[in-house]
């Protein structure tokens, strides 16, 4: 029992202490799973080479799972109006790079078959990595997770011709010619290998195929909602979690069985749900083994790394592993540059899918069975692919890096707006905030300076009659140019907390009577916007929240008065005790460990209640008092 034991606990050991490490470090979950399974596999010993290819055709399974959950957050008419992108930004940078890459095998003495097969396997971007990192990082809403993610749908799509034409390339019998002139066999030709419906004919071949994802739409439209009132009646909470890895699995078997991608099928599954009564019951049962299987998928990817190839020739691997990676980013800015995405997006769009993907290795496995690769070549493509996941969190960090250099300063790289204007009230950011603010100060008669960085807001504004100033509002000499010294009123919207605080800071020093308004994220930013000068905070969920607050009130029996006032005791009582502990709050130290904090807190939030609680029964005995006199 201890030896069947010991492979799950020596990885577990990785997971617990490897990622947080790489997270408090800041190099994110994936390079944490990458190295820990370095750690355990190549230069410990603990896990074997066969080991890990075993463990990674288990996690697999993650990604399958985590193309189901984003399948699920698609509506239909969200992925219909991806189509333009799908097949534009998607197929461009399949066609790009399969033809650079086969240019490039042909250049280097591959015979044309195998360097085309190569091309399409270095063509395809790791779907866990990217979308992995992108979420962690909660970058898949920008212009560049949303381009990188419909770049990595196509990529999954075009495996199955993929699958389909490298059989075609086959150019020998799987004999392979190693460096050193000896002769191994390799996997057996494609005939010795067909599934039953490989064994079809062509048209046979496709009608099961299109009869298998007609299959998994009737299914999710048709079956799922009455299976799962079903399982409903029963009443356990365990036989959600037992559904969901069933539709899954199932899934993934019957993509497996007619030939194509498992993540592609579940993820139409997701989609065909998305609109489903029970998506949020699906989504937090699947969650839990989304993420382990994806931890595993990663470790089994650091402990598979062949390091006795890369010890032999270590000049050679990392640096076709590099011109991999600089080749597709080269394409990937083009591409960014040709369908118009700002710089900021460019950038993380090209580092984000220069790296190849797992798909590349399932790929490189098949080519090697049906003798499309010999066993020496395939051997360093799947060192190659390893090592370019191996430095895309590395790239992810020189991302984070160009972010904060270079690109606050525009999104197309063009120097900042000429401030022509000067206005007794400023304002810093035009966002969705931002904009209320400026349309209600506008339309009672007083005039604005607008700055902010976005040039696609700026622009929407201008079209809209409204000027507006383009570049980074934190910057001093823009502040001047817009009358920081005789303004009266200066209004800070900006959604980068750090930003916000350093331009109160500057705005309060320039002008010590100026009167600053701040758009805060957060308890802690109100402390720290306190500290730097800002007179009157706002949080940005606050007001919102207050009204949902009174709604509530008001739905369980109080006066739409009452509800308001309880409403108004409650902003008062907050914005009192917020004085309060904001001169016990102390920088850089969370406010539980703060014990002088954590007692004047109870101690407001006790006479917050006993306010409340005043003020509801005063108006209970307000409004009976007639009553009792007639």
């Amino acid at each position: 029992m201890l030896s069947a034991l010991t492979p799950f606990f020596i990885y577990l050991c990785a997971i617990v202490i490897a990622v947080p490490l790489a997270r408090h470090l800041g190099l994110g979950s994936v390079l944490g799973y990458l190295l820990a399974g370095i750690v355990i596999g190549p230069v410990l010993g603990f896990v074997a080479h066969s080991e890990s290819e075993d463990l990674m055709h288990f996690a697999e399974f993650g990604v399958v799972m985590m193309l189901f959950l984003i399948g699920l957050e698609l509506d239909p008419r969200a992925l219909w109006n991806m189509r333009h992108k799908l097949i534009g930004m998607g197929g461009l940078q399949i066609v790009l790079t399969v033809g650079a890459v086969t240019s490039a095998g042909v250049y280097m003495g591959l015979v044309w078959q195998t360097a085309l097969a190569l091309g399409m396997i270095l063509s395809l971007s790791s779907t866990a990595v990217v979308l992995q990192t992108l979420s962690e990082k909660k970058l898949m809403q920008t212009t560049g997770g949303r381009a990188s993610f419909s770049v990595l749908l196509t990529q999954d799509i075009a495996v199955i011709p993929m699958i389909a034409i490298l059989p075609l390339l086959a150019v020998g019998s799987g004999l392979s010619i190693n460096p050193d002139g000896s002769i191994e066999r390799g996997a057996m030709v494609a005939e010795q290998n067909l599934t039953w419906v490989q064994s079809l004919p062509s048209w046979g071949v496709t009608l099961v195929t299109l009869g298998a994802v007609g299959l998994i739409i009737f299914a999710g439209i048709f079956l799922t909602r009455p299976f799962f009132r079903f399982i409903h009646t029963a009443n356990l909470r365990e036989l959600y979690t037992a559904v969901s890895l069933f539709i899954v699995v199932g899934i993934a078997l019957l993509m497996d069985l007619v030939g194509l991608s498992p993540a592609l099928g579940t993820f139409l599954a997701g989609v065909v749900l998305a609109n489903s009564e029970f998506r949020h019951e699906l989504e937090s049962s699947i969650e839990p083994f989304k993420g382990l299987l994806l931890g595993l998928f990663f470790i089994a990817v650091g402990a598979g790394i062949n390091f006795s190839i890369l010890f032999r020739d270590p000049f050679e691997i990392i640096g076709l592993t590099l011109g991999l990676m600089v080749m597709k980013g080269a394409i990937l800015l083009l591409i960014g540059r040709l369908f118009s995405l700002h710089t900021r997006g460019q950038w993380l769009f090209a580092l984000s899918l220069a790296q190849a993907g797992e798909f590349g290795m399932v790929l490189t496995s098949f080519a090697l069975q049906q003798g499309v690769l010999e066993a020496w070549l395939g051997e360093r493509v799947l060192l190659i692919i390893a090592l370019s996941l191996l430095f895309t969190p590395l790239f992810f960090i020189f991302q984070d890096y160009l972010r904060n250099r270079i690109s606050r300063k525009m999104d197309d790289g063009q120097t900042s707006d000429e401030i022509d204007d000067q206005q007794k009230i400023i304002i810093a950011g035009i966002g969705r905030f931002g904009q209320v603010v400026n349309r209600l100060v506008r339309a009672s008669g007083f005039e604005t300076v607008v700055i902010d960085h976005d040039l696609k807001t700026i622009q929407v504004m201008r079209k809209f009659g409204i000027k507006g100033f383009l570049g980074d509002p934190t910057r001093p000499d823009l502040l001047h140019a817009a009358g920081l010294e005789s303004a009266k009123i200066v209004v800070v919207t900006l959604d980068d907390p750090k930003a916000a605080t350093k331009l109160v800071l500057h705005a309060r020093k320039a002008n010590p009577d100026v009167f600053i308004i701040a758009r805060a994220r957060d308890r802690t930013h109100v402390y720290e916007l306190y500290q730097a000068g800002a007179d009157k905070i706002v949080r940005e969920m606050f007001d919102s929240s207050l009204r949902a607050g009174r709604y509530v009130l008001e739905q369980m029996g109080l006066s739409e008065y009452d509800a308001a006032m309880s409403e108004k005791a409650y902003f008062q009582h907050d914005r009192r005790a917020l004085r309060e502990l904001a001169d016990l709050w102390e920088p850089g130290k969370p406010v539980a460990d703060n014990p002088a904090y954590v007692e004047r807190s109870k101690t407001l939030d006790r006479d917050l209640e006993a306010a409340l609680v005043a003020q509801l029964d005063q108006a209970r005995s307000t409004q009976s008092t007639p009553e009792e006199e007639t």
